[in-house]
């Protein structure tokens, strides 16, 4: 990412499934025109398929038609043709031509992003089954591609709402694995990714963090398992020797219940439900998912496809739009936080070469 001030990042949009809602809420979102104040936005997917999605939209929406990240212009949308064929748009139906278009859409703005032609970069909803169809997409999610994709081993699904930070253990796994993958490793991963990222990416220089037990309430000292005091409770505590302001672990269903979620910066649950259930239930169609612990900028809406509202106009940006300026605040947050934390020796290193130019310039003068 450029070492430079961003005052108006270039935000990345993937379209998403081209039957269902993610057309429809992108162009609802851009549509406001104080959003380019904002950022630079560039949708990779086809300019037919916004076109279509616009006329059911009834919408004044005007874009320039790009060919790469470079040529994209400020105060204007911008649209990246990553395929040139003719699609069928079947709205409301999982077919392997939308899920073929989605992963070529995403795969040139993860692209884009590694090579930091973007700052960061908003995925519109997929559906699993549709990408599956396409016999090129084996991956759960977004979230497992753009880990693999950018070379991390791991990272942190983390579903935001203003001061609500609800971060997984584990992400998309069937139930009967979350405890056999419940190890200390993984959850020390997960806990020092969180820290870590409500520090470089949101800015909050103590942050105090909450962990949730595995079992019915939290294990009851043993009697429902045994998970939070052999696997959960000693990371708690090593954490707290390094540094790292943690308590836990808590019985999920009394910390949310008795309201303890908002003297938190951030909550680690330990599976999907755990954690996605109290957070939609708080913030559904507010809610943000970012992708924490990588060396680039994701988000996404908290919803999906939603092919039962696909070409009815009938589906809210409010998600979207939130995921968009997620996604303005992280890079800009991260931006800042890299440029005051750079490497003590990288600038010693760098004032040592300026020094060295320097000396070789009035050398040169001199002869």
């Amino acid at each position: 990412m450029n070492k430079s001030k961003i005052d108006r990042p270039k935000i990345g949009i993937s379209i998403g499934d081209i039957n269902g809602v993610g057309p429809e809420v992108i162009i609802k979102t851009l549509q406001n025109d104080a959003i380019l104040d904002q950022c630079t936005p560039i949708i990779y997917g086809s300019s037919k398929v916004i076109s279509y999605h616009k006329n059911i939209v009834e919408a004044d929406f005007n874009f320039k038609t790009i060919r790469e990240a470079g040529h994209a212009s400020m105060g204007r949308i911008n649209v990246i043709n990553c395929w040139q064929d003719v699609v069928n748009i079947t709205l409301g139906q999982a077919t392997d031509e939308g899920g073929q278009y989605a992963a070529i859409a995403l795969e040139q703005a993860v692209k884009a992003l590694k090579e930091k032609e973007i700052d960061a970069l908003v995925t519109a909803p997929i559906n699993k089954h549709a990408m599956m169809m396409s016999g090129g997409f084996p991956f759960p999610g977004h979230t497992e591609y753009i880990t693999k994709t950018t070379g991390a081993k791991e990272s942190l699904m983390l579903m935001v709402n203003d001061g609500l930070r609800i971060g997984l253990v584990t992400n998309h796994l069937p139930i009967s694995e979350v405890a056999q993958a419940v190890s200390k490793q993984l959850v020390a991963t997960k806990l020092k990714m969180m820290h870590k990222t409500l520090k470089m990416d949101f800015g909050i220089e103590r942050p105090i963090i909450a962990v949730m037990g595995l079992n019915p309430h939290a294990g009851d000292g043993g009697l429902l398992g045994d998970t939070e005091e052999k696997i959960i409770r000693p990371v708690v505590v090593e954490a707290k020797k390094k540094g790292i302001m943690v308590v836990g672990p808590f019985s999920t269903d009394g910390f949310f219940g008795s309201n303890q979620h908002g003297k938190y910066d951030g909550i680690l649950a330990m599976y999907h439900d755990q954690g996605l259930i109290p957070f939609k239930l708080l913030s559904f169609g507010q809610g943000v998912n970012y992708t924490a612990g990588l060396s680039v900028v994701r988000t996404s809406p908290d919803h999906g496809t939603a092919y039962d509202l696909a070409g009815k106009n009938q589906a809210s940006p409010s998600s979207f739009r939130h995921a968009l300026f997620q996604a303005i605040d992280i890079a800009r947050q991260r931006n800042d936080y890299l440029n005051m934390h750079e490497n003590p020796l990288e600038i010693v290193n760098k004032k040592a070469a300026r020094e060295e130019e320097e000396e070789t310039i009035v050398d040169e003068k001199q002869h």
